[in-house]
């Protein structure tokens, strides 16, 4: 009878360590990797802009559609409402740097940070870095860590826009906008209102 048990377990063995083994590779290889959005391929170039005042900012769509509205507080903070008004986050401006926080304020999601060499960097919430936005003479290069480009932010004329890898447009602002700021919206991995909220604080604080 043993040797009955035996050849009847071994296959059981043998598909579980198959299926052991699989599911541990998925778990290794299942890495984050930013992914490019061309604007200017998905929707028309003056698809959105964001309109500037103040202490307010509206990010609106072609049809002049306000997509969110951000609006600067006394404390340094920026809150970010969708197109019905609610809240869905917050920008906190310090020295050199802007912290992305949920509508509660008690969690961090993204971390924009100048560096002392003049570059900037992208951090998530576990400081993890997504993004290297590297300074080029007067222009700006967005790299993943491994030094993928995706984007880089040119002004030429007086005109600063966002180029994608294939050289094209991808966003070029209406409205008075620094580079680093028009940068903000080559950060694929936040939303349009993130990245508006972002643009508009990093502009409004001296952000270069």
């Amino acid at each position: 009878m043993k040797p009955v048990i035996l050849a009847t377990l071994l296959p059981v063995i043998f598909i579980t360590t198959i299926f052991g083994c699989s599911h541990s590779d998925k778990i290794a290889n299942n890495t984050t990797t930013p992914v490019a959005t061309d604007y200017s391929q998905k929707n028309t170039l003056d698809s959105f802009s964001l309109n500037q005042k103040a202490d307010e900012a509206i990010l609106v769509d072609g049809k002049n559609q306000t997509l969110a509205t951000i609006t600067s507080e006394k404390s340094g903070k920026f809150k970010i409402l969708d197109s019905a008004g609610k809240n869905i986050g917050y920008v906190v401006a310090k020295k050199d740097s802007w912290k992305l926080k949920n509508s509660e304020q008690n969690q961090e999601l993204y971390t924009l940070k100048k560096q002392d060499d003049g570059d900037y960097k992208l951090k998530d919430a576990v400081n993890q870095e997504i993004y290297r936005i590297k300074v080029r003479d007067d222009n700006f290069e967005i790299e993943t860590p491994d030094k993928k480009s995706f984007y880089q932010v040119i002004t030429k004329a007086g005109k600063t826009s966002l180029m994608n890898t294939a050289n094209k447009t991808s966003f070029s602002p209406k409205s008075d906008l620094s580079p680093i700021a028009v940068a903000c919206f080559g950060f694929d991995v936040l939303t349009r209102e993130q990245q508006a909220g972002l643009a508009f604080a990093v502009n409004s604080t001296g952000g270069k």
